[in-house]
């Protein structure tokens, strides 16, 4: 990584998404795991988005085609969920919608590997998941411990850079403690985050809402989705840690931090790389 540098560029053009996703007020289709349902919901409004929970069949496809973004976590893979899953996903290709595909535990579980893989099928504007996951669902490993990763970001880099070389999906976000962003346009990574992260529920989960937020005011950009939806995230946790007492405490002050951030405290917090590196970039345009 001697080429990776960092650039105020990356962290302007995420202050301006958070602008851009507090005009809008996007409305993201959340079909995600009941156990999150909550923390999703909250995490959105507390960004200035809005989530709807629209996971039942006959209604889940025609919603994302109205929806500014779709979230499809396959963390409790029930029935019902699973079909909406495949409805709105694929409603969601016909109509321009983008979505985000968040493999929850996928590897050693076979109905949500099994869905996983049918739902990366359709494409998804972005792939977002920890290492483990983001392996397994590419067919690159058997995935990880439940939710935990037993690898590293950095160990998904080469199945990430072949997944958006041959359009499995528009771009992949690895979450780890220094994210790695992947789409063709190049190869970023994100150094903001807190440990108190991964000690409450749906951290990650929510990290998926919020990329799907993000897609819907970066059009034709998932790695700028990505990017900026990653450093917010993270920025807002780890600014919350500093007057965190543990996770109790985290995850309120998570949420206060989320809805206060400003554009200014983006630009000074953020710790973005880009590499542009021949061997980084894996032939990455």
């Amino acid at each position: 990584m001697e080429n990776a540098a960092p650039t105020t560029d990356w962290a302007h053009r995420t202050a301006d998404l958070l602008e851009a996703v507090r005009t809008r007020a996007p409305l993201v289709q959340c079909i995600t795991n009941t156990v999150v349902q909550n923390v999703t919901a909250n995490v959105l409004l507390a960004l200035g988005a809005s989530a709807a929970m629209v996971d039942v069949p006959t209604e889940a496809g025609p919603f994302a085609g109205v929806a500014d973004a779709l979230l499809v976590n396959t963390g409790t893979p029930h029935a019902e969920p699973r079909e909406a899953s495949l409805e709105a996903a694929a409603a969601a290709v016909v109509a321009g919608t983008p979505w985000v595909l968040d493999p929850v535990a996928v590897g050693s579980l076979p109905v949500r590997t099994a869905l996983a893989r049918d739902l990366l099928a359709l494409r998804p504007t972005v792939l977002r998941g920890n290492a483990s996951e983001v392996l397994a669902v590419l067919g690159a490993s058997a995935g990880g411990r439940g939710v935990d990763s037993t690898v590293g970001t950095e160990d998904a880099r080469d199945a990430a850079v072949a997944a958006v070389l041959d359009g499995s999906a528009g771009a992949v976000a690895v979450s780890g403690p220094i994210d790695l962003l992947v789409a063709p346009s190049g190869l970023v990574r994100v150094a903001n985050g807190t440990e108190l992260l991964t000690r409450i529920t749906g951290g990650g989960c929510a990290l998926g809402a919020v990329v799907a937020a993000f897609t819907a005011v970066a059009p034709g950009r998932p790695l700028d989705a990505a990017v900026a939806a990653t450093a917010v995230h993270t920025i807002a946790a780890e600014l919350a840690a500093r007057d965190a007492g543990g996770p109790g405490t985290f995850q309120p002050l998570f949420l206060d931090r989320l809805a206060s951030l400003t554009p200014e405290d983006v630009v000074r917090e953020a710790r973005i790389t880009a590499d542009t590196s021949a061997a980084a970039v894996g032939g990455l345009a």
